[in-house]
């Protein structure tokens, strides 16, 4: 069995997680849309991790839709007491997979009520609100709206901690005036590092930042500095991927998806891995062009 206590743990809200935890968006079908070609190993996966130690996994009722909230439940529920569940609101799918925005009070107060009732809970511990404003990374507007409307349904315990993703720093900031930020979930990794600011600003108030895609998402990460680093240290470049994050500061939480045991497994393992100053040092480099600080594009990036 995996040991990853050596991931450390994080404040999330008002709980210490481990954080190596397990992002659930890849026990959809292809598109993350429709239901897994195998449930039962999907169900197994899930399983796997809570008996790896994993006690935060983050979903959405928008994966399938409704199929990885209705997989946690079946198999997990009766809940550990020591399980935290975050998910996510302010899309819908339509009959083809699109995703589309669902940001008015009706769909989200239409959204936390699904998730409730998917996963069998009758709070939220954590409900991120997702920018639409651009869904394909973060871009300047003003949330306040859907904010606004999450938080009246926290005030009437639907939910117990708010936190946002695919966002910029002003819209956290605008967030925390009328709120608290309980995390912030954007895409980050080796190669994609626009938000190192916006992580040692929230290492400051003690605010997690969970990066998705931290392995590449649907282009995983490719690079001849990452793969020479694993040969030398004996790891998988997915595995130093994720160490790197890990040792880059210590208010990240991982959620790294998977579909197989296999490469759970590998995943968690990662844990137990310390990067030499050395070795972080290339890796450094993978971002950073001889130019000047822009991202790296070579080798498939």
């Amino acid at each position: 069995m995996i040991n990853i206590s050596g991931a450390g743990h994080y404040t999330l809200g008002e709980w210490p997680v481990c954080r190596m935890g397990y992002g659930a968006m890849q026990l959809a079908g292809p598109g993350v849309f429709g239901p897994p070609k195998d449930p039962a190993m999907a169900r197994r996966v899930l399983e796997g991790a809570i008996e790896a130690g994993v006690d935060h996994i983050d979903t959405s009722d928008f994966y399938g839709p409704h199929i990885t909230n209705q997989l946690i439940r079946e198999a997990l529920h009766p809940y550990p007491d020591q399980l935290h569940i975050v998910t996510k609101v302010s899309a819908r799918r339509d009959e083809k997979g699109a995703w589309l925005p669902a940001l008015s009070p009706e769909e989200l107060t239409r959204a936390v009520e699904d998730n409730l009732r998917h996963l069998g809970l009758e709070t939220l511990e954590v409900v991120n609100l997702r920018s639409m404003i651009d869904p394909h990374g973060p871009a300047e507007g003003s949330l306040e709206a859907p904010w606004t409307t999450l938080l009246e349904l926290k005030e009437r315990g639907l939910i117990r901690h708010l936190g946002l993703s695919n966002v910029t720093a002003t819209q956290v900031r605008e967030a925390q005036k009328s709120g608290d930020v309980a995390c912030v979930q954007n895409q980050y990794n080796l190669a994609q590092r626009q938000d190192d600011a916006l992580i040692d600003a929230l290492a400051g108030q003690n605010i997690p930042y969970v990066p998705f895609f931290p392995l590449g998402g649907f282009t995983p990460l490719q690079s001849d500095a990452l793969d020479e680093v694993a040969a030398r240290i004996e790891a998988t470049p997915m595995q130093v991927a994720l160490a790197w994050l890990l040792q880059r500061s210590p208010n990240i939480l991982l959620i790294p998806g998977t579909s197989t045991l296999s490469h759970l497994e590998e995943n968690l393992d990662a844990a137990n891995l310390v990067l030499p100053h050395s070795e972080l040092a290339v890796l450094d480099r993978i971002y950073r062009s001889e130019e000047g600080d822009r991202p790296w594009t070579g080798h498939g990036v």
